[in-house]
């Protein structure tokens, strides 16, 4: 591949030579350019603001100004305007300055006059475009919020009927005192029937004696009324003698106790006083009999009030949630008519300012620079030569992969290893001759191509030893090629000068007869020779010949 490096060259030169014959017998394009200031937002009455996506604005302005409805109207335009112009096919080219809104539009044409009237015709139709696009939109618009309008404005007015009708057979005011008082009230009947029905349990709960050591008073912890609870008061009279006659009896027992301790039990006073508590706890059982009747008579006195009281808290809850439903749907009629009057006057607003817009009409496209005056498209010749050469250098690169691929010839010492069984004794690189039509000068003892001269040693050595195993050494050594050229002289000469040095005597025999050229290494005579001594039968030792070389001789190929 490296000795076809003029494959490399010519493929490039060929593609230039194309693109430039191309470029002369073909049209000459022209390239106009204009550019545009497009505003991302459009500014409206009352400080309302029509803005479009940043993302999405400016591919959407370049896909506009590349697209067919603009190139069609300008086509036509430059038509209508200029009938003596014959319109050829023109590309348009969008593109926007970085960090900008500025677009610039690239118009290439085979006319020069002609690029630069439809380029200048394609900004004016796109402000045109921009500007219908934006009257169809308000016109659409208005016309879908004037029937919601229209459908808000009849919600809104079967809503101020059902608030009238509502209010002619309801009192706002009266629902909302009844609705203030019915809650406090019940919330005390609540209140009234948690206190009884705790009092019922505990009297339910404690003993006899439990509820009649509670406090004085606090039997009951709802108001004693006399007309609520009759016989109140005997009932409390009968608990305090209870409780009195109770005491006395801890009293009278404490009292014999004392007088126990020193008078015997036969004593008159030791009598009377255990008569006096045997009367007292008769008394004291008649007093526990009324209290536990008593007892009795207020839980069931409790469970009449627990039931009245529950009663009234049902009817109140009835008349509770009556209120509050007619006070619900009236805040929900109230509500609904106020968020459609919102959304009624807001809608008319959007109306009015939508109006005002489309009559006003501010720009939000400007023309920067008109179309300039048409030249010679420079930047696609160059681009064009580019291409060419890059063409024809990929068109190189193809050709001699496809060489590559058709030679094969083994160029590397891994396909000889793959190929072949033999052992590769050596590599011996490759020597460049000073000039041209020169051989490879042989090697000498003070050489200074050091790695060719290292080659040789090795393969000597490779040589030498590769015959260790067998203990016979060979005598002689052929050296051949498939095809000419391949280095037989060269590498022979130097193998038997470097067999020579290590000691051995080496006789070189240049058995090519038809095209051996040793001698000419040497500097010796063709002839006599190898020929000879075939042909004639001439003993080989006379016509051998010594060598600048020590233990080298050569025998060269004759006539």
């Amino acid at each position: 591949i490296v000795s076809k490096w003029w494959v490399l060259v010519l493929g490039p030169v060929l593609g230039l030579i194309c693109v430039m014959v191309s470029a002369r017998l073909g049209p000459v394009s022209y390239i106009s350019y204009g550019r545009m200031i497009v505003s991302i937002k459009l500014n409206i009455p009352e400080s309302s603001v029509y803005a479009e996506e940043m993302s999405s604005f400016l591919g959407t302005q370049q896909a506009l100004m590349q697209s067919g409805a603009v190139i069609n109207r300008a086509y036509n335009r430059v038509v209508g305007q200029f009938p003596n112009l014959n319109p050829q096919a023109i590309a348009l080219k969008v593109t926007v300055q970085p960090k900008t809104s500025i677009f610039v539009i690239q118009a290439t044409g085979v006319d020069a006059e002609c690029t630069q009237k439809y380029l200048q015709a394609a900004m004016e139709e796109y402000i045109n475009l921009k500007k219908l696009m934006r009257t169809q939109t308000s016109d659409t618009t208005v016309a879908g919020l004037t029937e919601e309008v229209l459908r808000l404005d009849k919600d809104l007015r079967a809503g101020d009927q059902q608030l009238a009708d509502f209010q002619s057979s309801n009192s706002v005011v009266l629902l909302q005192e009844q609705g203030n008082s019915a809650g406090g009230y019940l919330a005390a009947l609540n209140q009234r029937l948690a206190t009884l029905k705790s009092e019922s349990d505990l009297l339910e709960t404690l003993t006899l004696d439990q509820n009649l050591d509670r406090e004085p008073g606090n039997a009951l912890t709802f108001p004693k009324k006399q007309e609520d609870n009759p016989g109140l008061g005997s009932t409390q009279r009968t608990e305090d003698d209870y409780v009195k006659a109770r005491q006395d009896i801890r009293m009278l027992k404490s009292e014999l106790a004392q007088m126990g301790e020193v008078l015997k039990p036969k004593h008159p006073k030791m009598i009377a006083l255990n008569e006096e508590i045997s009367r007292r706890e008769r008394l004291l059982e008649i007093y526990r009999q009324q209290s536990a009747d008593d007892l009795e008579t207020r839980k069931q006195s409790l469970a009449v009030q627990i039931q009245s009281v529950e009663k009234d808290v049902k009817e109140w809850d009835v008349k509770n949630l009556e209120i509050s439903r007619k006070s619900a749907e009236y805040q929900k009629m109230k509500s609904n008519t106020q968020r459609v009057q919102a959304l009624y006057d807001r809608l008319t607003q959007t109306m009015a300012t939508l109006d005002l817009n489309k009559e006003i009409s501010p720009e939000s496209v400007t023309i920067m620079e008109n179309a300039s005056a048409a030249l010679p498209d420079r930047i696609k010749s160059t681009k064009q030569i580019l291409v060419g050469g890059l063409a024809g250098f990929a068109l190189s690169l193809l050709v001699l992969a496809i060489i590559n691929r058709l030679d094969d010839r083994m160029i590397s010492f891994t396909e000889l290893q793959m190929l072949f069984d033999e052992t590769v004794l050596g590599q011996i690189p490759k020597e460049r001759t000073p000039r041209k039509g020169e051989g490879v000068k042989l090697i000498q003892p003070d050489d200074e191509r050091h790695s060719f001269l290292e080659a040789y040693r090795n393969l000597r050595s490779s040589l030498l030893f590769m015959t260790e195993s067998s203990g016979t050494r060979p005598k002689t050594l052929l050296l051949t090629s498939s095809i000419p050229g391949d280095g037989k002289s060269v590498t022979s000469a130097n193998l038997a000068i470097t067999l020579a040095s290590s000691g051995s005597r080496v006789l070189l025999v240049d058995a090519d007869l038809r095209k051996g050229a040793l001698h000419r290494q040497f500097g010796l005579d063709a002839k006599p020779g190898f020929t000879e001594i075939l042909a004639e039968g001439v003993p080989w030792q006379e016509l051998v010949r010594t060598t600048a070389y020590t233990n080298l001789c050569f025998l060269p190929r004759g006539s």
